[in-house]
C-alpha cells in the first residue's frame, strides 16, 4: 500500500487536473475566469493560507494559469513514456516551463515551518517569510517544485485513454489509467481499432 501523497502533491495534482477531458471529445478548464480559480481555491483550501477569504483576479489567474502550463510540461517530462497524446501538442517546451516555474516560485520568499503533531512524524512546510504577502501563484509554483523532486514523482503517471489530459499517481501495479472510465473507453478504442483493420 502506498504511502498518501504529500501536501505538495495533491496540490500540484488538483492543480494540473484543473485541465482535464469534457466527456465530449475536448478538454474542459476550470481556470477559465476568476470565479473558477476563486471556486478551486475554495475546494482546495490548504493550497493558501487564509482560503476561505480568497478571491482571485484577472493578474491572479494570468499567474496560476502560466505556473499550471509550467506544471504540465513538466509533469509530461516526468512520466515514464510519452505524454498523454491529447496533451502532447500544446505542453510548453521545458526549459521555457523551468524558467516559469522557478520565476514564480521567487517572487514569495519562504520559510520552513516545522508541525509535529502528538503520535506523528514532524513535518516541514513551506511558509510566506513574516511581512511577504502570499502570492497564490508563489505557493503553487514552490508545490509543484516540492512535488517534482519527491519521492512521489515516481508514481506520476500520464493518462493514455482517448483524448484524456489528466495525470495520476499510479497507486497499484496494473493501473493504466486515471479512473475507470478512461480504462472503459481505451478498451473500446482498441477494439474499434482491431475491427477496422480486420474488416
Amino acid at each position: 500500500m502506498q504511502d498518501s501523497p504529500s501536501r505538495d502533491t495533491r496540490i500540484a495534482l488538483a492543480l494540473a487536473l484543473t485541465v482535464r477531458h469534457d466527456g465530449q471529445g475536448g478538454t474542459a478548464d476550470d481556470l477559465t475566469d476568476p470565479a473558477g480559480l476563486t471556486a478551486w481555491v475554495a475546494a482546495h483550501p490548504d493550497a493558501v493560507p487564509e482560503a476561505e477569504a480568497f478571491a482571485a483576479d484577472a493578474p491572479t489567474l494570468a499567474a496560476v494559469r502560466e505556473v499550471r502550463a509550467a506544471a504540465r510540461a513538466l509533469f509530461a517530462r516526468a512520466v515514464p513514456g510519452e505524454p498523454s497524446p491529447a496533451d502532447a501538442t500544446r505542453l510548453l517546451p521545458v526549459p521555457q516551463a523551468l524558467c516559469r516555474l522557478n520565476e514564480a516560485a521567487a517572487r514569495t520568499p519562504t520559510v520552513p515551518v516545522l508541525a509535529w503533531a502528538d503520535a506523528a512524524d514532524p513535518v516541514v512546510r513551506a511558509a510566506p517569510a513574516q511581512g511577504a504577502p502570499a502570492d497564490l501563484a508563489a505557493t503553487l509554483a514552490q508545490a509543484v517544485i516540492g512535488f517534482l523532486a519527491g519521492p512521489d514523482r515516481q508514481r506520476l503517471r500520464a493518462c493514455h485513454a482517448p483524448r484524456c489530459v489528466r495525470y495520476f499517481l499510479k497507486e497499484h501495479p496494473r493501473q493504466e489509467w486515471c479512473k475507470p472510465s478512461c480504462g472503459n473507453r481505451a478498451r473500446v478504442a482498441r477494439h474499434q481499432d482491431r475491427h477496422r483493420r480486420a474488416g
